[in-house]
């Protein structure tokens, strides 16, 4: 039998990509999963798609706890952070901009951690799932929000997990680098350069993740690359610049 056979699984941002393949994925181990996206028809879709153990529950990821554990019957197990703007731009990005990318990159996953502690800690258990992206390990050319706030979504999923481990509380970042979905069409240029030739599908986030969770690993990498980066950026900063500059220079002139 599946860990996850009977579990109350939230998928936010799940009308597409790598949440869509979280929902299918963790409904295929038993478990009953809220579908949640800012576009109800997507949410739907997904939710039809999975069949019976599906609940759609469109809107705003960051205020859906209560309702979800009301669909879910009072509990939710595993929360999985998902939904995520891809904003580009420099620091001459709007106000807006850099406002909406922390709302919902960041103080999301806050907000519904507020919310679900109390009783995963009551409880001694409890799965906290953030999608944050290879940007928040190393960085993002020519998308400072994203880049800036994907860090934040690092920061606070380190801090929930060093927090409250020993208290049942279990946490993973997924960060991988190009995943063929909306978000790598939205990055542009940039992503076409630095993530599209070594992108892969989101059912290999899906399989990575669950992968991480049957060994209890806080950090996800569906490219195990990326490891080899962080590395080189922790030991040696100014030859990690000065490589990420050399590719900020290749796409200025492409």
């Amino acid at each position: 039998m599946s860990a996850y056979q009977d579990q109350r699984v939230v998928v936010t941002g799940a009308g597409g990509g790598i949440g869509a393949a979280l929902a299918h994925r963790f409904a295929a181990e038993g478990a009953t999963v809220v579908v949640n996206d800012l576009d109800p028809a997507r949410a739907a879709e997904v939710a039809g798609a999975i069949g019976d153990r599906a609940i759609p529950l469109p809107g705003d990821a960051s205020q859906i706890v209560a309702g979800a554990r009301e669909a879910l019957g009072g509990t939710v197990d595993v929360y999985c952070a998902n939904a995520g703007l891809a904003s580009g731009g420099g620091a001459d990005a709007e106000e807006a901009v850099w406002e909406a990318a922390w709302s919902v990159n960041v103080m999301a996953h806050v907000r519904a951690a507020r919310l679900l502690l109390p009783d995963w800690l009551e409880r001694g258990t409890g799965r906290f799932v953030s999608t944050v992206s290879a940007a928040g390990l190393l960085s993002m050319i020519g998308a400072a929000p994203y880049s800036v706030t994907k860090h934040g979504a690092l920061a606070f999923a380190e801090w929930l997990s060093l927090t409250y481990r020993h208290r049942g509380v279990q946490v993973h970042a997924i960060c991988p680098q190009g995943v063929r979905t909306d978000m790598l069409t939205a990055a542009g240029s940039a992503g076409e350069l630095v993530l599209a030739p070594t992108a892969i599908e989101p059912e290999a986030v899906a399989d990575a993740l669950f992968d991480g969770m049957e060994k209890g690993r806080f950090l996800i990498l569906p490219h195990p690359e990326v490891a080899d980066y962080y590395a080189v950026r922790a030991t040696d900063p100014d030859h990690w610049l000065s490589g990420m500059n050399h590719l900020q220079q290749t796409w200025e002139t492409r």
